[in-house]
């Protein structure tokens, strides 16, 4: 009878940070200045690079997908947490819930892969530039972005079956400011272990791949570098690498403590801290690190910027003409 019960629970209670009533003005204006910076340089890093000849390279290619993976990854949790900053009801239905959390592990997946793929584009850049061309082809970008996503929606799919499957009793409330898998095990009625097992297996298995695949192809490069005479070389090689390890970093730190550590211990809003940092933060941060610290970047920029600037003084002109 309890679990009849159980099944009938379709709709949860995010119950987001907590935070004194004072800072919630404060908070809310943060969050969007964050949001909005995110969907704006994001979308311009994608436009930037389809614009300009010069970085329709394997490497751009790869920069692009990333912006594209972190525009989408951005809506799909920001904008609930934003409304229920002032929202009476804090309610989500089990369909929505199906759909965020389905949506987030594709994008959390694929942002793995793809910044995996980045970094062996950088091994054979500067391990070996002769080859570079022949190795890095168009079919095999494509297809390295093909894998990418593949992956994130075989990843999503087994971990939304064994999610779903099980009941919910113990409570409607998910401490949590948004569906994630392991506050929604807490709140099941039947023993979640197998399922923290098979979280365990699958992201365990797949960030310890990938960070593999990371150190390898780095500690290739270090080697690669430290062999080069030219100082120039050293400086351009660092300067390369230096942004996407520094993403990666970032990137990894939150993952690793969440979902692939023993247990479930972790206080709740120790969780939702590192869950903020990859779904809010990095998001933010991707495009601004890249392009910071990449010259074709800020040089493709400030030639859009120009011309923009020469376009609307041709039209002030003009307008100015005919009225006079």
């Amino acid at each position: 009878m309890e679990k009849e019960n159980a099944t009938l629970l379709t709709e949860f209670v995010l119950s987001g940070f907590s935070y004194q009533p004072e800072w919630q003005i404060l908070l809310f204006l943060l969050f969007l200045m964050l949001y909005l910076i995110t969907i704006v340089g994001n979308p311009g890093l994608i436009a930037l690079i389809c614009n300009d000849p010069h970085l329709h390279i394997p490497m751009y290619l790869f920069l692009g997908s990333l912006a594209f993976v972190d525009t989408w990854l951005s809506p799909t949790v920001a904008p609930k947490m934003l409304v229920n900053f002032f929202a009476k009801s804090k309610m989500i239905s089990l369909f929505d819930c199906k759909i965020q959390f389905f949506s987030l592990a594709i994008c959390v997946t694929m942002e793995c892969f793809l910044l995996t793929t980045m970094v062996y584009d950088r091994y054979v850049a500067i391990c070996k530039p002769l080859h570079y061309p022949v190795i890095m082809t168009t079919r095999l970008c494509i297809w390295l972005l093909i894998l990418s996503f593949l992956g994130g929606l075989f990843h999503a799919i087994f971990p939304n079956a064994f999610l779903f499957r099980l009941p919910f009793c113990n409570s409607i409330i998910v401490h949590h400011f948004y569906c994630d898998i392991i506050p929604l095990f807490k709140i099941s009625c039947t023993d979640p272990s197998i399922n923290f097992l098979m979280i365990f297996i699958f992201s365990g298995s797949i960030q310890l791949f990938t960070i593999f695949i990371v150190l390898v192809s780095y500690t290739l490069v270090l080697f690669t570098i430290l062999k080069k005479k030219s100082v120039e070389g050293i400086r351009k090689a660092f300067s390369t690498c230096g942004a996407h390890l520094l993403c990666v970093s970032l990137y990894y730190g939150p993952l690793l403590f969440m979902y692939i550590r023993p247990g479930s211990t972790q206080a709740d809003d120790q969780d939702m801290m590192d869950s903020l940092f990859y779904t809010v933060i990095i998001p933010l941060l991707n495009p601004i690190i890249y392009s910071l610290r990449n010259k074709k970047v800020i040089d493709s920029l400030t030639k859009m910027l120009k011309r923009n600037a020469n376009r609307c003084s041709f039209f002030i002109k003009t307008a100015h003409n005919c009225t006079g």
